[in-house]
């Protein structure tokens, strides 16, 4: 930690250090990327539980909606598989590959957008806003995968059921935002 101090390193350089110092260690790099998904699903639930029984219960819906009952456990089962999959990448022995890295870095960047979506359709109430984040979330899955897949095949594999719900959940927010 004497690097954070040194005068000869620029910040950006320092940081980057840090990250590289971080990322080496692997009960760090275990911990953090499999909790990762954790803080997307509370902060998805702190922007949508309140929106459930009221903005959401009187919209219009598609045919196909499935019952409230059905969100809970199947956004818990896909979280579960969302931190198996990273551990899978985080344990393997390509952890640090390109591939890996790039592999967390969109890993990464598709939970913020899961979050980013429950704060679009259910926080701004925004269902067009939320339909074109939906869509940079299955872009954001698919290039996760690929990479995963690079590192570890049963750690992409594990995230296909996320990308076939939210597959479904692009039509539901879709068909939600033409009949209202």
């Amino acid at each position: 930690m004497v690097f954070l101090f040194s005068r000869k390193k620029s910040v950006s350089n320092r940081l980057k250090t840090l990250i590289d110092d971080l990322y080496a260690n692997s009960a760090f790099r275990i911990f953090f990327f499999a909790s990762l998904p954790v803080l997307a699903a509370i902060i998805g639930f702190v922007f949508t539980y309140q929106k459930i029984d009221t903005w959401y219960a009187i919209l219009n819906k598609p045919w196909f909606t499935p019952p409230n009952a059905v969100f809970g456990p199947v956004g818990s089962t896909l979280y579960l598989l969302m931190i198996v999959s990273a551990i899978l990448v985080a344990t393997h022995k390509k952890v640090n590959s390109s591939d890996a890295k790039q592999g967390f870095i969109w890993f990464t960047k598709q939970l913020a957008l899961n979050t980013l979506w429950s704060i679009a359709f259910f926080g701004l109430e925004n269902l067009f806003v939320g339909l074109l984040v939906i869509l940079l979330l299955i872009a954001s899955v698919l290039i996760t995968m690929q990479y995963f897949y690079r590192v570890s095949k049963p750690a992409a594999y594990l995230l296909i059921p996320y990308l076939v719900w939210i597959s479904f959940a692009t039509l539901l927010n879709l068909g939600v935002w033409l009949l209202n």
